[in-house]
């Protein structure tokens, strides 16, 4: 009895871990000074990389993105640490550029909901199974 207690113990142990994974950019702890200083599209992607978004209508801006996503166990994922930089670029100049961060962002609440995707075929585990049959050539032919 002691060795089941002792097994849910270590199981229920690995189920509370605490992990954080970066998603986006990773921005250096001096931001905000780093940013005053550049003048030059070349020096921002020197600084920080390309943009994960530039805008295509009206002025354009550069977007940079990152947060950190914790795991806590079987809780519910929490962000943090979101940091928003955006460029405003003319030509291969840097105009103005600001930094948001968690407290000037708004919170955005998902929809728990799925958009249905028209004409869409709904296959069940057996019939994807059969579906995938001859569409994969064996390894080794090069194809």
């Amino acid at each position: 009895m002691k060795k089941i207690i002792l097994i849910l113990c270590c199981i229920a142990m690995v189920g509370c871990t605490f992990q954080t994974k970066h998603r986006g950019y990773v921005f250096p702890n001096d931001l905000d000074e780093k940013i005053a200083t550049i003048k030059t599209t070349a020096q921002l992607e020197d600084l920080i990389g390309s943009p994960q978004v530039k805008t295509v209508h009206g002025e354009t801006v550069w977007i940079y993105f990152g947060e950190d996503e914790n795991y806590h166990g079987p809780f519910p994922l929490t962000y943090d640490n979101k940091t928003v930089l955006l460029a405003w670029v003319n030509g291969n100049r840097v105009v103005r550029t600001r930094v948001l961060h968690d407290d000037e962002l708004p919170d955005i609440d998902m929809d728990s909901n799925e958009t249905e995707i028209p004409a869409a075929i709904e296959l069940n585990a057996t019939e994807e199974l059969f579906n995938n049959i001859g569409r994969f050539s064996p390894a080794g032919l090069g194809q």
